[in-house]
């Protein structure tokens, strides 16, 4: 890795870390910053600053913002990194963690669950999240499923089977929307989970969220190149020796695993895994292993701060974060695009 690939690395991760401190600072109630991080020493053994704030600071920052800072940061990277991964499988600068239908079955899983007549939590998560998290994954499956021919997958017929089947799920959700009027939470609900909102209560759901995010971000920089191999086309992967069809479906569920489990505590939140990607691409070149690690942190840093406005905008109402992440994410795309289109590799 050259010297300045290791620069912009240990830059991401600096931003990252001042991203996190900022967002745990601000809020209803403003919290200095050195308080903070003596705070967040203190609970290392080896530090024993002697306290100068209220007491109830620290619930404030270890009990309300931090675990929501901590989530964002896994969104973010999980997000990332999926739209890296879509992106190198598909050969495609367009392609997002949602293209293969994604989103719709999440939010099917999330409206059937808002229907259902039960209260029951699973490790910490309510229904809507679980059932959100099983309809990604089972509708990245139905896609595969249907997709597949003679043993083998053709990305075009991915594509395309993953737009019928999003369309199909996405007019189910909207028909039961329009069946059940008399649910007015269902409504609020529904938007809240469209739009995409930080929905972390406890750091025990991190505690499961985040062995999922992080392990599956590790997987897939351990297959990093085989993602450069795929962008000789699935004939010259092959011809190097990878093993087609094995790799595309580990990376297909790689990319579904890390969406689902961020729109698990997150809901819908766009662009991200478009937008990122992209830019960190044109910055640090087509290199998968390096650019896996620069999406993680640079999509971290993307959610913590957008999670930061869509909180203190309009304090005390809350603006959903999938509305700041289009409206700064797609004017940004559109002048990389204009900027850079002719220096863009894939």
């Amino acid at each position: 890795m050259s010297c300045k690939r290791i620069t912009i690395v240990i830059s991401l991760i600096s931003v990252l870390i001042c991203c996190m401190i900022v967002a745990s600072a601000i809020g209803t109630i403003s919290i200095p910053m050195p308080d903070i991080i003596k705070m967040s020493l203190n609970k290392l053994p080896v530090f024993d600053f002697m306290p100068t704030w209220p007491s109830r600071w620290e619930d404030i920052i270890f009990q309300v913002r931090l675990p929501r800072v901590v989530g964002g940061a896994l969104v973010g990277a999980a997000l990332s990194v999926a739209g890296v991964l879509f992106q190198g499988l598909l050969r495609n600068p367009l392609a997002d963690p949602y293209i293969i239908g994604t989103s719709a079955g999440a939010g099917l899983g999330a409206i059937v669950a808002m229907l259902l007549p039960l209260s029951l939590t699973f490790f910490g998560f309510g229904m809507v999240p679980v059932f959100a998290f099983i309809g990604a994954l089972a509708t990245v499956t139905l896609v595969y499923n249907i997709a597949q021919v003679g043993g083998k997958t053709p990305v075009v017929s991915m594509l395309l089977a993953g737009f019928v089947v999003g369309s199909m799920l996405s007019a189910l959700m909207y028909l039961l929307i329009t069946l059940f009027p008399e649910r007015s939470f269902l409504r609020g609900g529904v938007l809240s989970f469209l739009g995409g909102s930080i929905s972390v209560t406890s750091w025990w759901q991190l505690a499961v969220i985040t062995p999922l995010i992080i392990g599956g971000i590790i997987v897939a920089w351990l297959h990093a190149p085989y993602l450069n191999a795929f962008s000789l086309g699935e004939e010259g992967a092959a011809y190097i020796g990878v093993e087609v069809e094995r790799e595309k479906k580990l990376i297909l569920i790689l990319g579904a695993l890390l969406t689902a489990a961020a729109v698990s505590i997150s809901g819908l939140v766009g662009f991200v895994g478009l937008v990122v990607p992209h830019a960190m691409r044109l910055l640090l070149g087509p290199s998968h292993r390096l650019l896996i690690l620069a999406s993680a942190l640079a999509g971290s840093s993307f959610i913590v701060l957008t999670d930061l406005l869509a909180r203190t905008v309009l304090a005390p109402r809350e603006i959903l974060i999938g509305v700041i992440t289009a409206l700064v994410g797609a004017p940004f795309f559109l002048y990389l695009l204009r900027k850079h289109r002719r220096e863009y590799t894939f």
